[in-house]
This record gives structure tokens, C-alpha cells and sequence, in this order.
């Protein structure tokens, strides 16, 4: 599992106080009892996380963990980074 997906996974974790262990990027946010206030306080958690902008429209799509995963690197990839490299 990537960086990425463990971080989400990590998040989603604290936010429902359920160990991390327990989620897998096929798990469902219905089965993990993520509700839409839920997917929001998490959805700000990741934002934060990798300083990215998660358009609401997008939270209404998502319907699995993998779902934010490839969605948090699309938009990872395509955020101007502030490292260089020498």
C-alpha cells in the first residue's frame, strides 16, 4: 500500500476511533458507518494532510476508501509542488 492510501486509511481510522487494521481500500464508507458529516470532518482531515483542495462535488462520488485514495493522487499530482530538487 502506498503513502497515500495509508495516510487516508489512517485518517479514516482516528476520525471513526476503529483500528486502521480494519480498512482496506475496498472497504466502503457505508461499512465503515462514514456518514456525509463524517465524509466532510474527514475530507477536511485529508485536505490538510497533503495541502490539497477537495471540490465538494467530488465527496458525493466517493464511495470507497480506494475511491479517496485515487482521488487525493490526482489532485496531489497536479498541485504545483514546493520542493525542488538540486
Amino acid at each position: 500500500m502506498n503513502d497515500i492510501a495509508t495516510r487516508c486509511i489512517d485518517i479514516i481510522a482516528k476520525s471513526k476511533s476503529i483500528p486502521a487494521d480494519t480498512i482496506s481500500l475496498a472497504s466502503t464508507f457505508d461499512e465503515l458507518n462514514i456518514d456525509s458529516l463524517d465524509k466532510i470532518n474527514i475530507s477536511f482531515e485529508v485536505e490538510e494532510a497533503f495541502n490539497i483542495e477537495i471540490p465538494d462535488e467530488a465527496l458525493s462520488t466517493l464511495r470507497t476508501v480506494g475511491d479517496m485514495v485515487q482521488g487525493v493522487a490526482k489532485l496531489t499530482a497536479t498541485t504545483p509542488s514546493t520542493i525542488t530538487t538540486h
